[in-house]
């Protein structure tokens, strides 16, 4: 497999060293991966070696500094982790010096990290032999106190075992084994339970990094390269605008030097520049992090000499660097010394997935349908199974990307868990930025003529091919000719923000941007219109067959048109999609999960992904499947042949000779595995070439790294709908101001994601605009809304207060994505 081949350090990370994994450890972790993997996606019992426990760990004592000096320490020991889990039942005593024995299981919760003691354990301490274990709290979260700590850590516990066998006993038994909470599938356990766990993880992690702007936090220290006496390093923190830092040495050899604690992670840093005196300005400065003896390039930036305030020179790091060094490479006008107001930085502390039980409260998992009713041990273990996969990953990413054609495809089943990875965003952007070319001196110049591309719209069967939609001057303005030899490549840095000049006939718009986010605006209405009810300008998609269905929770999608085989304008698209990717442009393309894991290299799942296509073709082969002879016979008869209608409403026969072939009951689990294929592979030449486009601008490995939520926003821009633009759409009919006002503040805590969700319960749609309209419910009281789809409506009962009225909406868009009140409940 190619994916041996590759080597960590040619991302950018660091070079393999003494301590780095040896290439037989590399290999046996990356074979390793694999098979968990292939148990995620089989929702098979996960390896042993993943879900160790140690069978005992001893534990030493750590006195709390702030308190009373003591020669002992009183436990209370718990028949469950806390006071929520079960009660105390006895207090064991430890004196200093001395170690407490347990077993290696721990569990956290809001109160601390509990550990847990035998009935051996117990008895060494005099416990009532009636208690057959009991819970310890080690370490209470956030009031200080005692601390249990391992006489050894574990790991390396796990070196002395590799080395000397598992009989060894260093002062304890540690025993490598299977803990069953661990190991075990869960009843009824999926693999997209799996990857709704890890988006869970995910998502709680994003929400819990503040950002902040504190030296106090995150920095330890200041070193500067020189100073003048009344001129120090201090004035560099103490926020005064009149005080400032000044060198004092030679040219080219100043820098200041940061020391950040251990964790702390910058996700911008400024210099506030001195201006009184232009020559003391810096003019270009470099930065350099990593531990102190192996500092490392990070970005040079050149400063623009209009700026006289804060400049931004490093932002959005994913990894924590123990020392950021700003070196000084020259000042303007030649300067010899330079002087800075100050420096300031936001910074988070880096993900940790410090797990805890209570984390998985019903109410932190309205958002997760598939989580809800879950036991929350089961959630928890399942997690810390994940976590250490995790970091196994992390290990050993830079060996896997990019992902060979020809390697396993089992390697597709850790593509959900990859944006829990600490190191998969720094890839990211390392992959993008060392693929950047210089843009253009001279942007293209366009001329688009939108009168005529409005009047297509109005009329697109006059001209099936679209010559004069805003999409077709621009692909025909850019492409090489005798006049065109400025082939563009789309693979710029972020920063260049326009990529062709547009000049709009008979519209007097001077384009300084505007008019090309305009032109992108129109280019995106017309392969995807935003609108169900509007002709499509275009034949590179077709709507989805969900569009026509009240009942779907998706109608706002489209798919490849797979009669279209003009693949040269498909590989455009993808190109315009990758340069989207690498810009802060968006190209809003309505494509379903189907069409994204395609392009990503993800699995498709014919249940989850297709139904966001075709509905109702899903439950109806569903039913077929399970469906007897009798009701077969009686449903179908001799009607069903080897035939299904494809998206852009085109028969087509699965075998040869299929629309004269009648399926039999005996022969339907066939049929079902033709039409599945069918279906699912009758984009396949168009998605393709967009993949291909996509690839000709953006690395693979890129495309590897991402999952297709990531890709979809990166490509789209996140759907974000706020609670204001909803305004402008909502009608009212015959509510009192009261409760439009309730209604407003039971929205007022809603996310994006669950407006977004709001409006696909109501609409089937996640973006606006659409119109709605919500009528009230008066006879129900604190029940659940119901919504028509069809109509476009909401019919809220009465609540009795804001929270009420806030948690069942919530839960309603979450978990009941498939209402729809046409018919009567009796039908």
């Amino acid at each position: 497999m190619s994916w041996k081949r590759s080597r960590k350090w040619s991302w950018g990370l660091e070079e393999p060293g003494p301590g780095a994994a040896a290439p037989h450890q590399v290999l046996g972790r990356l074979r390793f991966l694999l098979q968990c993997s292939e148990c995620f996606r089989r929702a098979l019992p996960l390896p042993a070696a993943l879900c160790y426990v140690p069978r005992e760990v001893q534990y030493k004592i750590c006195k709390d500094p702030a308190a009373a000096a003591s020669s002992r320490s009183l436990l209370s020991v718990w028949d469950g982790p806390g006071p929520a889990r079960g009660s105390k039942r006895a207090t064991i005593e430890v004196r200093k010096g001395g170690c407490l024995r347990a077993t290696g299981e721990e569990y956290r919760n809001s109160a601390g990290l509990w550990v847990k003691l035998s009935k051996e354990h117990l008895e060494e301490h005099g416990v009532c032999h009636e208690l057959e274990e009991g819970w310890v709290l080690a370490q209470r979260f956030g009031d200080g106190g005692d601390k249990l700590v391992p006489v050894d850590p574990v790991e390396k516990i796990q070196q002395q075992h590799q080395t000397f066998g598992t009989d060894y006993k260093p002062r304890g038994l540690l025993i490598l084994l299977a803990w069953i909470p661990h190991r075990s599938v869960p009843p009824n356990w999926s693999y997209e339970q799996d990857m709704e766990l890890g988006r869970f993880l995910y998502d709680i992690t994003e929400r819990d990094q503040p950002c902040k702007d504190c030296f106090k936090d995150h920095l330890n220290s200041i070193e500067v390269s020189s100073q003048l006496d009344d001129f120090k390093v201090t004035h560099l923190t103490d926020n005064q605008r009149e005080t400032y830092w000044e060198s004092n040495g030679s040219p080219g050899q100043h820098w200041v030097r940061l020391h950040m604690k251990k964790g702390s992670v910058i996700k911008k840093l400024w210099l506030m520049l001195n201006a009184c005196i232009n020559s003391y300005v810096p003019r270009r400065v470099a930065v350099y992090g990593g531990p102190a003896n192996r500092l490392q390039h990070l970005r040079t930036v050149l400063i623009n000499e209009n700026s006289y305030q804060d400049v931004c020179i490093l932002r959005d790091m994913k990894t924590h660097m123990p020392v950021l060094e700003i070196r000084i490479l020259e000042c303007r006008e030649q300067g010899y010394n330079v002087r800075l107001r100050g420096i300031k930085f936001k910074s988070f502390w880096e993900r940790d997935l410090s797990l805890n039980a209570d984390m998985f409260q019903a109410a932190q998992l309205v958002r997760y349908p598939l989580l809800e009713g879950v036991d929350v041990d089961v959630l928890y273990h399942r997690a810390i199974v994940i976590q250490r996969f995790i970091q196994l990953l992390d290990s050993v990413l830079g060996y896997l990307i990019p992902i060979s054609d020809e390697s396993d495809s089992s390697f597709s089943g850790m593509k959900p868990f990859l944006q829990l990875c600490k190191l998969g965003k720094t890839l990211v952007t390392h992959c993008l930025q060392s693929s950047e070319s210089s843009p253009p001196c001279m942007l293209p110049k366009l001329f688009i003529n939108r009168q005529l591309a409005r009047e297509h719209r109005a009329h697109p069967e006059l001209d099936p091919s679209g010559r004069n939609t805003v999409f077709t001057q621009v692909y025909e303005n850019l492409k090489p000719s005798k006049t065109n030899n400025h082939l563009l490549n789309y693979r710029w840095p972020q920063t260049h923000s326009q990529w062709w000049e547009c000049d709009f006939t008979t519209e007097g718009v001077i384009d300084n941007g505007g008019g090309f986010r305009d032109c992108l605006t129109d280019i995106s209405e017309e392969l995807c219109p935003s609108s169900g009810d509007v002709p499509m300008p275009l034949p590179f998609f077709v709507r989805t067959s969900n569009q026509g269905n009240s009942s779907s929770d998706t109608r706002d999608m489209y798919v490849p048109n797979p009669s279209c085989k003009d693949f040269p304008k498909y590989e455009w698209i993808g190109q315009l999609m990758g340069a989207a990717l690498r810009s802060k442009e968006i190209l809003v393309l309505a494509l379903p999960s189907l069409v994204w894991k395609q392009l990503s290299g993800e699995e498709v799942i014919w249940s989850k992904d297709f139904a966001a296509v075709d509905v109702e073709l899903v439950k109806l082969l569903e039913m077929l499947e399970e469906v007897d002879r009798e009701a077969f016979n009686f449903m179908f008869g001799k009607e069903l042949t080897y035939t299904t209608v494809r998206s852009d409403q085109r028969v087509v026969e699965l075998i040869p000779k299929g629309s004269s072939t009648v399926v039999r009951f005996e022969d339907r689990k066939e049929f079902i595995r033709l039409v599945q294929k069918a279906r699912l592979e009758e984009s396949k030449e168009q998605v393709a070439a967009i993949r291909a486009g996509l690839l000709r601008v953006v690395p693979q490995a890129v495309l590897d790294l991402l999952t297709w939520q990531q890709l979809e926003r990166k490509v789209c821009g996140n759907p974000e709908v706020t609670v204001d633009e909803l305004k402008k759409f909502i009608t009212f009919e015959d509510f009192d101001s009261s409760r439009i006002q309730q209604f407003w503040d039971a929205l007022k805590n809603f996310t994006s994601e669950d407006l977004s969700r709001f409006l696909k319960f109501i609409t089937g749609r996640s973006r606006l605009p659409v119109q709605l309209t919500i009528y009230p419910d008066p006879e129900r009281l604190d029940m659940m809304p119901e919504a028509s789809t069809c109509s476009c409506s909401l019919f809220l009962p009465k609540y009795s207060s804001v929270k009420t009225c806030e948690e069942l909406l919530r839960f309603a868009v979450y978990n009941c994505m498939s209402i729809d009140t046409d018919k009567n409940t009796w039908d």
